[in-house]
């Protein structure tokens, strides 16, 4: 069983920054890892991701909304995957969940049902 902790989240006003952490509790070297938010009466939606890094550098992925402003990165060794958020806008509102599943391709990173593991989720709040 993979368990998935995520932590960061907060209230934090609009143009500021957040990052947020998720620990994998097994060996995340081939695992591709995919935060996912869901705001208030809107369907949970892919904000980045990144695949495995067994013999290649990792390949970030984000949408469109986020690129240029969130960077996701991992630390193997450590079984992190962190979401540096930068110039946040009151559009990011929502809870962020992180996920996790061995071998996802880069071309289905965006597909939730693709990911058979999920933290809790964390808040994160963008005042204007």
């Amino acid at each position: 069983q993979v368990q998935l902790v995520e932590s960061g989240g907060g209230l934090v006003e609009a143009g500021g920054s957040l990052t947020l952490s998720c620990k994998i509790s097994k060996r995340i070297g081939v695992y591709s890892v995919g935060w996912f938010r869901q705001a208030p009466g809107k369907e949970r939606e892919l904000a980045a991701a990144i695949t495995w890094s067994a013999w290649s550098t990792a390949a970030p992925y984000y949408i469109e909304s986020v690129k240029g402003r969130f960077t996701i990165s991992r630390a193997n060794a450590e079984n992190m995957v962190y979401l540096q958020m930068n110039m946040l806008k009151p559009e990011d509102t929502a809870v962020y969940y992180c996920a996790a599943q061995r071998g996802v391709v880069y071309s289905s990173l965006t597909d939730a049902s693709q990911y058979g593991y999920w933290g809790q989720g964390t808040q994160v709040t963008v005042s204007s």
